[in-house]
């Protein structure tokens, strides 16, 4: 059970002031950094217990965990974001030194996590992560789809576009993600035999 209250989600919310918008983007460099932190720690892909958080709570950890999962879950061809070491992922570009305002973008994501605990608080008197499943979908698809969020919603938006990005580059730049992509990488053609036939009719070129 958590132990988080409304006065500590309130204090949390605080946060939010620092850097009001949520702005965590990752470079193809930032990712290889992660990517490359994360094998010097564990030989196999983490789990969410085997690397050393830089900047999460146990709290914030496990409702980083939680809201991965709702945006890549587990399913018949892969693992989920953290099965993937999507939160591992987030808390390193999260802590890079590399990162623009990092300490801006720290208390901004912080805050959004303290966003997600507050409303949840308020609606059912528990954080995040001790909802019900439907109680947590419900407040996730109020701040999913921009277009249709109330004025209310917007820090909740914000804060989920930010977390929706890093989770995609998270997984999709991991192993477990490159194998759902099927990505096979440059495969080399030993023979160039020209455009086919069918292609050079289509766009109304003489084949001949």
């Amino acid at each position: 059970m958590s132990d988080l209250s409304r006065r500590d989600a309130l204090k949390l919310l605080g946060l939010m002031a620092a850097a009001p918008t949520f702005s965590v983007a990752c470079s193809s460099e930032e990712v290889q950094r992660a990517r490359e932190q994360q094998s010097q720690s564990a030989p196999t892909q983490p789990e969410p217990q085997d690397y050393d958080r830089r900047l999460f709570t146990d709290h914030e950890h496990e409702t980083v965990c939680v809201l991965v999962d709702w945006i890549i879950p587990a399913d018949d061809r892969s693992g989920s974001a953290t099965d993937a070491g999507v939160p591992a992922f987030i808390d390193f570009i999260l802590t890079d030194e590399a990162l623009p305002d990092r300490d801006e973008q720290q208390a901004a994501f912080r805050g959004g996590l303290a966003w997600v605990d507050y409303t949840c608080l308020d609606r059912h008197d528990a954080p995040f992560i001790e909802c019900t499943e439907a109680q947590q979908q419900a407040l996730l698809d109020d701040i999913a789809w921009p277009e249709a969020a109330g004025p209310t919603m917007r820090p909740g938006v914000e804060f989920f576009n930010s977390l929706r990005d890093l989770t995609a580059s998270g997984f999709f730049s991991s192993e477990m993600g490159m194998e759902d992509l099927q990505y096979q990488g440059n495969q080399f053609v030993a023979e160039w035999t020209g455009c086919p036939d069918r292609v050079i009719q289509h766009i109304g070129l003489d084949a001949t």
